[in-house]
């Protein structure tokens, strides 16, 4: 199985999908005019400005929904694995794809709010609605859906428990084996663990998303503020080593320890696996939102790329090189550094545990387990929002009774099977998952582009009615000669009806105030 994933990565994780996702967020950087640095202010802005309504979920709820599929394992052990395999300069290009993956995470999630739609009372949208809608090729919407469901119902939920059944095994397990009939011998740890968050999952994923919205806009600035400020008080008792790591990481992403390939390689797609950026899970939370002008949603999913990568990630980062708790694997078995022993896998949260555990023993073992698990767990969630908002899309034109329930029953045994499983075969399959959206969604927006350019459209527009100084935006896609946008549009037609009741008359004759 281990060879099987491993050759479907060497074809998905080719260098031409690396440096897709690189192309894309310079494509878009310069077309938005780096709408990523230009409307930071905005961006945080409209952080705290928008509500929730019976439909939709508030802005916060909604980056803190999609937060929780970016802030997971890739920024504990994601990084790990991008110094492990690609050196310190592995660092440097995950920032790269940041900052121009910004202007992608605007640009797709955009795109999710313009051609959103209420669904049982609820807003649905994404990349499978948006390629229908923009594209005008629904096998292709159909293809997407059915790749998010296989990646983001069985391949990627099983990367995330079994990181979090590893960090429990390296901080509290015993070494207590049980031999099983499926699985062979298993730590007893990860059984345990395995089954308990399972059972919790279930719990959460039968409430709906507003569920899932209440738990993650507590749990995941918590969890991310507490993971930084550890972060930064080691960052702060070795300060002086900061110039130097800095040093270390732009130098090895120009002259790589590993090579040239190893590092842009391992920086992109742990970056993209982190921040999401052009993967296409982030638009499925940002269409959940409910905002006056789509724009308004794109920015604040593009900060929440700068929250994952130049924030929590860099932490990692810091910590793993300041301590040197890492190795850099080289070809075959040979080491390019090896300052651990050659037992700590670098496809963990090994290195992560020991960096903290080095600069304050006694406290990273424990802390990273207690926190990886709410880092993973929120990311279980988000991914099973994904999935039912694509059951939700197929079952347009796939009638298969019991979808819904179906899902929550394979997500729960995919926890399962991937806490328990190798780390190697869980990040196999993940890696797998994650570059297939990217494959799809990425082609998708950039043809979307070249047919009608809605998101800059709805960009330009926001920006007009931002320079009028106007107290409530308004959105009218029939005006920005934008198609298919059928909630703005009736939303729009709604709000027209409203005012014209209010001055005019039973029988339409205008309502005169001064007569």
């Amino acid at each position: 199985m281990q060879s099987f994933v491993d050759f479907l990565n060497s074809i998905i994780w080719s260098p031409v999908l690396i440096y897709t996702c690189l192309g894309a967020g310079l494509f878009y950087s310069i077309l938005t005019r780096f709408v990523q640095v230009r409307h930071f202010s905005e961006m945080w802005r409209l952080l705290f400005s928008g509500k929730s309504s019976t439909k939709g979920i508030s802005s916060f709820q909604a980056l803190a929904v999609s937060l929780s599929g970016r802030v997971g394992t890739g920024n504990i052990a994601g990084v790990a694995a991008a110094i492990g395999f690609g050196g310190p300069g592995a660092v440097f290009w995950m920032w790269v794809v940041a900052f121009l993956g910004a202007a992608t995470a605007y640009t797709e999630s955009t795109l999710a709010q313009i051609y959103k739609e209420e669904d049982n009372g609820e807003f649905r949208g994404g990349p499978a609605y948006y390629i229908e809608k923009a594209m005008g090729q629904k096998w292709y919407a159909i293809l997407f859906a059915l790749a998010t469901l296989l990646a983001c119902g069985v391949m990627l939920p099983g990367v995330q428990s079994n990181a979090i059944g590893n960090a429990v095994e390296t901080a509290f397990g015993s070494g207590a084996m049980v031999d099983t009939a499926m699985f062979g011998a298993l730590e007893v740890s990860k059984v345990i663990t395995g089954a308990f968050i399972s059972i919790v999952l279930g719990f959460i994923i039968f409430g709906g998303v507003k569920r899932i919205a209440h738990f993650t806009q507590i749990v995941v600035p918590f969890m991310a503020l507490a993971y930084i400020i550890i972060a930064f008080v080691i960052i702060l008792l070795n300060i002086s080593e900061i110039p130097a790591v800095v040093s270390m990481i732009i130098g090895d992403a120009f002259t790589p320890m590993a090579g040239a390939g190893a590092a842009i390689g391992w920086g992109v797609k742990r970056g993209v696996y982190s921040n999401e950026a052009g993967q296409g899970t982030g638009p499925h939370a940002a269409a959940a939102a409910n905002v006056d002008h789509p724009a308004q949603q794109g920015l604040v999913q593009s900060f929440s790329v700068y929250i994952d990568t130049l924030l929590v990630c860099s932490a990692t980062a810091f910590m793993i090189i300041i301590t040197g708790a890492y190795n850099v694997h080289g070809p075959g078995e040979a080491y390019i550094v090896q300052n651990l022993a050659s037992s700590v896998a670098a496809n963990s949260p090994e290195f992560t545990q020991l960096a903290i555990e080095a600069a304050m023993p006694g406290l990273g073992k424990p802390f990273i387990a207690f926190a990886l698990f709410f880092f993973a767990f929120t990311t279980i969630l988000a991914y099973y929002y994904i999935a039912e908002t694509n059951i939700a899309y197929l079952r347009r034109t796939i009638k298969v009774p019991g979808m819904m329930f179906a899902l929550k029953v394979v997500l729960m045994s995919a926890v399962f099977y991937g806490c328990v499983r190798s780390a190697n075969l869980a990040w196999a399959f993940g890696d797998a998952g994650v570059g297939l959206m990217a494959w799809l969604n990425i082609v998708g927006i950039i043809i979307i582009f070249f047919i009608s350019k809605p998101a800059l459209k709805a960009l330009k527009d926001y920006e007009e009615q931002q320079a009028r100084g106007v107290e409530t935006y308004t959105f009218d896609p029939v005006k920005l000669g934008i198609k298919n946008a059928d909630y703005w549009e009736q939303r729009l037609a709604r709000r027209n009806g409203k005012q014209d009741s209010e001055t005019t008359d039973a029988d339409g004759k205008p309502i005169n105030p001064t007569a």
